[in-house]
């Protein structure tokens, strides 16, 4: 494949890569649909940059040096890219994930797998596959534990699963858990370090700079205890956890010679943050005392600690990184500053903090990669997300605050149309997946597309997500089809009430939970909805449980799941499927036939039960698309599916 690769050329193609008509009301829907333009971006440390892009409608891994001209191009295709980093200035790694089919000795059908590809700098070099070169190693990866320079080499550390052996050869059993490898980027050749766990504990490991194991921390989830364990097997810290709950081996500290852990009791509580000596010599001591740490940041090249980020004043919106070193810290403070209107995130920089890479979007910005000269104080544009979006396509994005029925206060994102009036306007009500999730002041290519043929697009943070206190996400339990439905359409009425939108102009769409709650608005309740959307949504909450606890037994999950939605005896009378025979208005369901995560019967199981009552639905299948709509062709096809059903049942 040919390629411009002057500085000039590369930002032309990647900026501008079409013209759009002035007579054009709205750009085209597939500039909202595709995959974005420039999806991910990685710096090196002497400032070489690696994105994956598209340019001449060609999908690449495109890697380019100080002064943007190309190093190598490697096609990617359709593949699923979920992280891409650079390995000193000579490799690219990028991590991947594919849906398998596990066969007949397994409950589930298939599953989502990660594998890592070392991608060279230099052409001359192939690019390979991470244990794809040993039968007695599955070929996926199961976490990424950093890299190392030894020598004049690199190495990369992933968790590996070996194969089982019996006459018939090796075979992959899901219950091994992952060792620990090292692997040279240079040729593949791998080496395990860890020993093999057994079968009830899992393992988290701590590399020191010569990339040795320097402590680990053990993990035994039926009792739910840990322990943590410096490099010659003693006991430097232990604990149990809740059913929810965790302990993570983090990083080395900032006093000399310390290692630093945390640990949730249950999922939503706050993070316990811990430093111990590594050599046990003192009891570990809490630190970040009276903050509440949402991450932190290390360096990556000795995994040491060098900032963190505090929890925002709702639960799961981050601050700004907070720095220990005075100068970065100085510089990150003005580059937050300056980017703060556009949701200005730092996401990778050299280790002098002499250039840093941000990604900004929101009100007038469908996405754009700056790259910060803090030396020369510049900022350039390396590429845009959705480029065919220009800032005035942008629809206004806002956060609009409303009351519940039983007086809980609540929020969501508001979306107008970029080009009409705001007033009684025809509405697409968006709630997001999870449930625990949230929805922020973002652009969102989902909700811009509707907007921008002339629909408000809202998305509700009912009770159950995460952008207030444990205490509001805690709300959300057993409310599912109930409180968690019914804070939906309260917001629909609070805009209507402020003449915003018309009422008698109202579909429900989303995607995961979104899906269930689309079926819920059409079945559970009643006379609210023009039409639903469901994307890989869920009709039948109890064969989803049973389903789950069959494929992964475990029975913490099936625990959380009755917590949440209710109980199993009980889950019946908040599933869509039980109530098909309402549905008072046509729905149309889109699932990915690889979806590992809510089966794709689920949909089909709905669609039947629609078609015995005699209801009106659509049902597209997408083939070879996971849960998360990771194919562009895919989340074409979805788009234009709801985008067709949507302006047929609730026209402008």
């Amino acid at each position: 494949m040919k390629i411009m690769t002057t500085a000039a050329a590369v930002s032309a193609a990647l900026l501008f890569p079409c013209t759009v008509s002035a007579q054009q009301p709205a750009p085209p829907l597939e500039a909202y649909g595709n995959l974005p333009q420039t999806e991910d971006v990685a710096l090196s440390p002497s400032g070489r940059i690696a994105m994956i892009t598209t340019v001449n409608d060609k999908r690449i891994l495109l890697m380019l040096d100080e002064n943007l001209q190309v190093l190598n191009t490697t096609a990617v295709g359709d593949i699923k890219v979920r992280d891409i980093n650079w390995v000193g200035d000579d490799n690219v790694v990028l991590i991947r994930t594919d849906t398998q089919e596990l066969g007949d000795r397994y409950w589930a059908d298939s599953a989502e797998f990660a594998n890592a590809m070392i991608i060279p700098a230099s052409t001359d070099r192939p690019v390979r596959t991470v244990f794809a070169d040993d039968q007695k190693v599955l070929s996926a990866i199961f976490g990424t534990y950093g890299y190392r320079k030894i020598g004049d080499e690199w190495y990369g550390y992933f968790g590996g699963r070996k194969m089982e052996r019996n006459r018939g050869g090796y075979y992959f059993y899901s219950g091994t858990p992952a060792s620990l490898f090292r692997v040279r980027l240079s040729d593949n050749k791998h080496e395990q370090l860890s020993r093999t766990p057994g079968k009830s504990e899992s393992f988290d490991w701590l590399l020191d700079e010569a990339g040795e194991i320097a402590a680990e921390l053990v993990f035994y989830p039926e009792s739910r205890n840990w322990t943590l364990r410096n490099s010659k097997g003693r006991s430097i810290a232990q604990g149990s956890v809740g059913e929810k709950g965790y302990a993570v081996l983090s990083a080395f500290g900032r006093s000399p010679g310390t290692v630093v852990y945390y640990t949730s009791q249950n999922e939503g509580d706050d993070l316990e943050w811990f430093e111990v000596p590594i050599d046990g010599s003192q009891e570990p001591q809490p630190i970040f005392e009276g903050q509440k740490i949402h991450s932190i940041r290390t360096d990556p090249a000795t995994s040491k600690i060098i900032g963190y980020r505090e929890e925002g004043e709702r639960y799961d919106s981050p601050e700004d990184w907070t720095f220990f070193d005075p100068a970065i810290q100085a510089e990150s403070e003005k580059i937050y500053s300056g980017f703060a209107h556009v949701n200005g995130k730092i996401l990778s920089y050299t280790p002098e903090f002499s250039k840093v890479l941000v990604h900004t979007n929101g009100n007038n910005d469908s996405g754009t990669w700056y790259q910060i000269d803090t030396v020369a104080k510049s900022a350039s544009v390396l590429a845009r997300s959705f480029p065919q979006v220009k800032p005035q396509d942008v629809g206004r994005i806002s956060t609009f605050e409303y009351t519940a029925q039983d007086g809980t206060q609540l929020d969501g994102i508001l979306t107008l149309p970029p080009h009409s009036e705001h007033a009684n306007l025809p509405v697409i009500l968006l709630p997001h997946g999870g449930p625990r999730s949230h929805d922020v002041e973002n652009f969102d290519w989902w909700a811009q597309a509707f907007a921008s043929r002339g629909y408000a697009v809202f998305q509700p943070n009912f009770r159950g997500s995460t952008n207030r206190d444990k205490a509001f996400i805690d709300a959300g339990n057993g409310e599912w089809g109930k409180k968690m439905q019914t804070d939906i359409s309260d917001g629909l009425y609070a805009l209507a009430d402020k003449g915003i939108v018309d009422p008698e102009r109202a579909c429900i769409m989303g995607a995961s939970y979104g899906g269930y709650a689309a079926m819920a608005g059409i079945t559970l309740q009643q006379g609210i909805y023009r039409c639903a959307v469901s994307v890989a949504g869920v009709s039948d909450l109890k064969k989803m449980v049973s389903q789950e606890q069959r494929e992964t037994g475990d029975r913490s999950l099936r625990d959380f799941r009755e917590e949440t939605m209710g109980p199993r005896e009980q889950m019946s009378e908040i599933s869509p499927r039980s109530f098909s025979g309402r549905a008072d208005a046509p729905i149309l369901l889109i699932h990915g036939r690889d979806d590992t995560v809510v089966p794709f019967e689920q949909s089909e199981i709905f669609a039947r039960e629609l078609e015995s009552a005699g209801k009106p639905y659509e049902f597209v299948e997408l083939v070879g698309e996971d849960h998360w709509l990771s194919r562009g062709s895919t989340r074409q096809q979805m788009l234009k599916a709801a985008m067709d059903f949507v302006s047929e049942h609730n026209p402008i």
